[in-house]
């Protein structure tokens, strides 16, 4: 029986089957029903006290309470549900109907329906607003539409994955995209979205691109490449017209090329790459071996001495207050002509200790020149635990270890830091007070009297962007919410024409508003910290968190995607002997690191059979170095850090 019920009489069941919850879903379906109302019915049971049991619907529930907390809906508001009876087994069975029965939208259904509230007249600001999502995952469907139709339909058919669909996105050219998409209907050979991308982008290559340097114009036309020359072309720019087959042949070269490079300097693997650095996404997973610089000749050091010397002397023309401008820009161009002759003595590449070689590996990148060049910094597939003299210590999935320390990836770190960055950035865009305390003094402080002291934020300049290049901490409540914050930021002083009348419009906004765009400014200037001595501390981050009382674990809490997945078991099985002793270790001390991931997972956000205190002290428990506090909190974190000599360096400059 369809009914219409007060929201104030609707309770959760406890017997609906869905458990756990997606943040960032659920906001975006709060933002749809603000903004088209409840489109599918609740369904309910009559409980006791006059109140209705909704079984099937309850993130729906969720949302329509958080709309009426806010204001947005009244508590007399009207809910249209469908009322059941039965046994308590028949009503279990619609709750898990109902979600196993949803279906998520082909990525190609969401472009078309986009495009089609855009051609209706909203922007895309106004659709992500609308459905609770990004204004860039918005654009990133928008693009998907205008792709050629051939290209489009594939997505829609699921013939080529929405990676491949986005690799021909890389131009707005259809007919390219459409050619290029009939190109490699026959392709005997495997194609991926970065062979994809460089078709689009490069309709053909030249003699002198790297690959083909690599693979030669001989190889190249017996594997039936075809090639066009114009009147006065010559080898270096005659063009290469099957990029697809040159990929191919480059990439085999590649590999043969790495098997060689592997044996010759006795490593477990090497592996190839087309392009001239290694992404990120290459050593994903993966450890840095700890190695030490090739030793300083006695010749270089006395080099590198006279230049720290002569850096000194220069560097003191531009201290004296006396000195013309005439001198003082010759010290600037000597001072950089300097510091690059002692980067030159200073970046040795690193060397390995044989001891380590049978479990080690390294990249082979292609030179601009078309060779193959070794990157001189190795990893391990194994985790590693300990480090000593020149060894290293393991641990197989398999074996059961006690908990030990082990340093976190430059990558996780990274990507931490940015996480909790965005949990005070939330919390000092809601306190405008402070946050207007803190770019004052921020501006005040800015006036170069201390150049040795480290920036909390960007308030001089632009947005900080954080240490990982297009990182989202996609599923984080802070990063949710952030993006729910600005959102509700009044931008109707946008429509002025010039920046005069942006300006009136902007101060004839309410101090409410005026206020939220401060708080909003400000917090977006932070830059990525831990709680932790080293490159990422950041001590005004610590007080900024202390003053605003922050309690980081109702913000993040640690997954097997975030964290578990990518720290060392020993480390997993610290956090589980800080949540429930060594019982609770002795359980998961066999497990493999995928299902000890798993279950740390499940654990930490509290939905595992358990005694209550256990359980509470894993919904509390964080790494310390996500905390905010004071200095106890960073020596205590600092054994999770790599030391200074082992942070990452730019991997492009190793390839260099």
């Amino acid at each position: 029986m369809i009914q219409s019920i007060a929201l104030k009489k609707l309770v959760p069941s406890p017997r609906n089957v869905r458990k756990s919850s997606d943040v960032l879903a659920d906001l975006q379906l709060r933002a749809d029903i603000a903004a088209r109302g409840l489109l599918q019915n609740l369904v309910v049971r009559i409980g006791k006290r006059g109140k209705f049991e909704v079984e099937a619907g309850g993130r729906r529930l969720a949302a329509l309470q958080a709309l009426a907390e806010e204001g947005t809906l009244p508590e007399s508001h009207e809910v249209t549900c469908l009322v059941i009876e039965g046994e308590e087994s028949e009503v279990r069975e619609v709750s898990l109907a109902e979600n196993f029965q949803r279906l998520a939208m082909n990525p190609a259904d969401e472009a078309q329906a986009f495009a089609a509230i855009i051609e209706a007249g909203a922007t895309p600001e106004d659709v992500a607003r609308r459905f609770g999502l990004t204004v860039r995952f918005v654009e990133g469907r928008l693009r998907l539409a205008g792709l050629a139709p051939c290209v489009f339909e594939a997505l829609a058919e699921g013939t080529i994955t929405l990676d491949m669909a986005k690799a021909y996105g890389a131009i707005s050219d259809v007919e390219r995209q459409a050619h290029v998409y009939a190109e490699l209907q026959d392709a005997w050979y495997q194609i991926t979205p970065d062979t994809i991308r460089r078709m689009v982008l490069d309709a053909t290559v030249r003699g002198s691109d790297p690959r083909a340097i690599l693979v030669g114009r001989d190889a190249y036309l017996a594997a039936g490449g075809r090639i066009e020359r114009e009147l006065f072309d010559d080898d270096a720019s005659e063009s290469w017209i099957d990029v697809a087959l040159l990929e191919d042949l480059a990439h085999k070269a590649m590999e043969q090329a790495a098997s060689k490079t592997a044996q010759e300097y006795g490593l477990a693997w090497v592996r190839p790459t087309l392009g001239n650095y290694v992404s990120h996404d290459l050593v994903e997973g993966l450890g840095r071996l700890p190695c030490e610089p090739a030793p300083m000749t006695g010749e270089e050091a006395q080099k590198l001495g006279e230049l720290e010397a002569y850096y000194d002397r220069v560097a003191a023309i531009l201290e004296d207050e006396d000195s013309d401008e005439e001198e003082v820009a010759k010290a600037e161009q000597e001072l950089v002509v300097i510091d690059r002759a002692m980067r030159a003595l200073n970046d040795r590449p690193p060397v390995l200790a044989d001891e380590l070689k049978a479990e080690a590996g390294a990249f082979l990148v292609l030179s601009r020149n078309g060779e193959p060049a070794l990157v001189p910094q190795f990893y391990t597939e194994t985790e590693i635990v300990s480090e000593g003299e020149g060894a290293l210590e393991a641990v197989s999935e398999s074996e059961t270890v006690a908990p030990k320390g082990g340093a976190l990836s430059q990558r996780l770190l990274d990507e931490l830091a940015m996480q909790r960055r965005d949990i005070l950035a939330i919390h000092l865009a809601n306190d405008q007070a402070l946050a207007l305390d803190f770019m004052v003094f921020t501006l005040a402080d800015a006036d170069g009297h201390d150049w040795r002291a480290k920036k909390a934020s960007t308030l001089i300049g632009s947005v900080a962007s954080g240490p990982v290049t297009g990182f989202e901490a996609k599923d984080a409540p802070a990063s949710a919410a952030l993006a729910e914050f600005a959102g509700s930021l009044d931008e109707s002083w946008r429509s002025g024409e010039s920046d005069v009348e942006r300006f009136e419009r902007f101060r004839a906004l309410s101090d409410d508003a005026r206020s939220a765009w401060l708080g909003h400014v400000v917090s977006r200037t932070l830059i990525a910290s831990l709680a932790c001595e080293g490159e990422r501390s950041v001590p005004l981050h610590e007080m900024l968190g202390s003053l605003l009382e922050i309690e980081p674990a109702h913000w993040w809490r640690p997954t097997a995607a975030n964290y578990f997945d990518r720290i060392a078991k020993a480390r997993t099985l610290e956090a589980l002997d800080a949540a429930g002793g060594p019982e609770l270790v002795s359980r998961y001390a066999g497990s493999k690191k995928a299902e000890l991931a798993s279950a740390a997972e499940r654990i930490f956000s509290g939905n595992f059979i358990g005694d209550a205190d256990v359980k509470e002290r894993a919904q509390a428990w964080i790494p310390a170095i996500m905390r905010f506090g004071t200095a106890d909190v960073q020596e205590q974190a600092a054994e999770g850090l790599p030391a200074e000599d082992e942070v990452d360096n730019e991997i492009s400059e190793q390839a260099a």
